[in-house]
Order: structure tokens, then sequence, then C-alpha cells
């Protein structure tokens, strides 16, 4: 790339111009004086006033690769803007191709954006009920307008640049791109950039050391759970399809066969032995479940049922008891009721044979009131249990329930910065 050197009229110093013929405006980088390169003497339009210097990240003069052409850094400055009092600085690279022109890389905080001019005229619209503009295909939401001023310039500019300069700058994104409005005295210059990575520009531009790291979230920082919560409803579905599939099966597996079933009545203040036996019944196939049922007529009371499902063969007992109580009311709030007439209970793996029940109902004696009730009993075998798969629903649904969750902080995290 072919160097011109000039001295610079205000202090002497060696001026070096790097753009050739697109050089606008350049800085002398001994006095940052501003000198305008379309004077053969180098007019300046500018002497520099005392300022802290701002030491680019890029050196100028350095050379690198983008989009696979080759660049050199010309021109540096930093722009800021005040916020509530509060002054926030970015810096922006001029870079130059003589055969591709101007390409500017922008860093604020240790983000990135490679920024292209572009001269298609965007279109006004809506998005998520805030501004946006469209242009190029795409939707770009409203994020930011400020006021930036320029508070420090070094290099080549294809512009009249000046330390003061003071333009509106309006920021719309659609993540990782930047759509950037910039307005001067009718003057008005749209740019388009794309987020990169600190590592991405050390290495397009072989710096030593490491890229300073990224602090915060940007405007058009791509999410990393954005498409993480896709690909995790996406791994959802597909499990909950399996987990119906697996459920369907189980309930055209299990037999359901009832192996027994009578009604009996209990008084409780008859006198004697309250227990009794059932007949012998038969389980039949393999070893599995068997849920044993009761049917009862209760109203405004209970009753406990303790039970027993007993191998005929072997004597082993299965123990179990249940207590049923129904209550019902009317109030000031209007109806209610309090339990259930019915209970069942699930014994896991019994094994196949001959089996019956033992039986012992007991209800409340300690009043006056006559206490009886009806009850039915019914033994079923290979009866499908469901908790389980009602247990494991929601467990599908908590990977992309959390990924989705850190997608709207990441999301809230980052509209923080933008205006209200």
């Amino acid at each position: 790339m072919a160097v011109r050197s000039l001295l610079c009229p205000n202090c002497g110093g060696n001026v070096e111009l790097r753009g050739m013929q697109h050089t606008v405006t350049a800085v002398c980088v001994q006095c940052l004086a501003v000198l305008d390169t379309k004077t053969p003497s180098l007019q300046v339009l500018e002497k520099s006033k005392e300022r802290e210097r701002v030491q680019p990240l890029i050196p100028l003069g350095t050379r690198g690769k983008l989009h696979g052409d080759p660049y050199e850094a010309i021109g540096f400055q930093q722009r800021t803007i005040t916020v509530e009092g509060v002054d926030y600085s970015w810096r922006e690279y001029v870079l130059f191709n003589p055969y591709k022109g101007f390409r500017y890389l922008s860093e604020y905080d240790g983000h990135w954006n490679d920024i292209k001019v572009i001269h298609t005229v965007p279109v006004e619209g809506k998005s998520g009920g805030k501004p946006a503009m469209k242009a190029l295909g795409e939707t770009f939401r409203h994020f930011q307008t400020a006021k930036a001023r320029t508070t420090f310039v070094s290099g080549e500019f294809p512009w009249r640049v000046r330390s003061t300069e003071k333009v509106t700058v309006s920021d719309y994104i659609s993540p990782p791109r930047l759509l950037s409005r910039e307005g001067n005295d009718g003057e008005v210059t749209w740019s388009l950039g794309e987020y990169m990575n600190g590592d991405d520009v050390w290495k397009a531009f072989q710096l030593p050391g490491r890229a300073p790291r990224a602090k915060g979230i940007f405007a058009n920082q791509p999410s990393p759970y954005g498409g993480a919560a896709v690909n995790a409803w996406k791994a959802a579905l597909v499990l909950m399809g399996v987990w119906l599939l697996i459920l369907v099966w189980t309930w055209m597996l299990t037999g359901r066969n009832e192996a027994y079933r009578d009604r009996f009545v209990f008084h409780a203040s008859s006198p004697g032995e309250h227990s009794l036996v059932t007949p012998v019944f038969e389980l039949k196939g393999r070893t599995c479940n068997v849920e044993v049922a009761l049917r009862t007529d209760l109203e405004n009371d209970w009753a406990f049922f303790s039970m027993a499902l007993i191998n005929d063969d072997t004597g082993q007992a299965y123990d179990f008891g249940r207590e049923v109580s129904y209550y019902f009311g009317r109030d000031s709030d209007g109806d209610w009721t309090e339990g259930g007439k019915n209970d069942s209970v699930l014994l896991p793996s019994v094994p196949a044979g001959r089996y019956y029940l033992r039986i012992e109902p007991e209800m409340d004696t300690s009043n006056t009131r006559l206490h009886s009730v009806n009850y039915e009993v019914i033994v079923r075998r290979d009866v499908p249990s469901f908790a389980f798969f009602f247990i494991a629903l929601p467990l599908l649904l908590v990977p992309a329930l959390f990924v989705t969750l850190r997608a709207g902080h990441f999301e809230g995290k980052r509209w923080q910065e933008g205006d209200a």
C-alpha cells in the first residue's frame, strides 16, 4: 500500500498518508493538529487543545485481514455520549484497502463491531411495539438514540473530522447486527455493523497478547442462549413424544384383569369380631402389581380398613390400611366437600398364586350415632400406574425452562442499556 509523507505545518512533524486521494483530513500524531489534506500546504483546520491522549488497541499502520481482504488501520477516534451525567466512550478505527475502500471497527468495553457504510435507505416500521427500521431484508428494533461528541482523533479520515464534532446517533439492533444512523447538519449516514469477538480481532491483526475481556452485555451481542433455547425446546418436544409413546405402550401392555369383587356391610355397633376373610381367588400370569380398591357410601363419616393380601399357599402377607372419609355441607362461602368416598392401594410386584383378603373395618363409636357403611372391594392385577409418568413429565421440561429463563435474563440485561 503506497504511503505519502508530508510535513505538519503546525509542528513540522512527519505526517504519513496511507489513504491516498481518499483521505480528506489527517491528524498529526505529534501535535494532534487536524489537517486538510486536499490543500497543497496541508491547511491546519484545528489546533489541538490540551487533552489526554487515547492509545488505540490497534496501532495505526497495523495491517490485518477481514473477510479475506487485507486492511490497514489508518485512523482512530474516540466518541463519547453522556447519559444521566455519566460519560460513556467507545473507540472507532478507520480501515482502508485501496481496492475495497473503507471499513470500520468499533470497540466498547471489549465488545467489537465490524462496520460498513450502506447506501440503502432503511424504511421505518414497528417491531414488538418499538420503532424499527427495515433494511437489506431485515428488521432492526430501536435500541438507543444519543448525542455523541468526538473526544479524540488520530490518523486519517475520509471525511472532514473535528475533535469537537457532535452527531446524533441512533442504533437499531437485530443481533448480531447493528444498524446505525448518524446525523449532523442535515447530512445522514447509515452503517451496518456485525458483532465480533475480541479474540477474532486479535487474530485478524496478529496483535500481541490477548484481547481485553468483554464486560457486560452489548447492544447487538448475540445471546449465548438464543439457539440453545430453541434446541432445548426441540429436545423437550422429542422427549415428550417418547414419553407419550411409552405411556400408550404401558397402557396397552397392562392387563387390568379383575381377580375378585364383592360387597359387604359393616355396622360399628354390632357385637363380636368385625374382621372377615374373603374366598380364595387366583392371581394369574407374571409377577406384577395388584390394586385393591374400596368403594363406599360414606356421608359425613369415616371408616378405617385394616387389610392384608395373603398367599393361601405360602402364607406371605401384604399388610396395608386405608382410611376413607367424606364430609360435605354448606356455610357462608357456599357448598363445600372434603375427602372422598373411595380409595385404593397399589401393591407392587406380587407373584402369581392363590390369595385371599383379610379385612377389618373400624368406625367411630364414641357417640350415640349409629355408624355403618356399605362397601365394595375390588382386586385387579397388572394395573397401569401413571404416577411416575406425571412426575417425569415436568422434569423433561426443566432444561428447556432453565435455558429459556437464562435467555430472558440475558435479553433483559441487554435492554436495560437501551432507551426506555
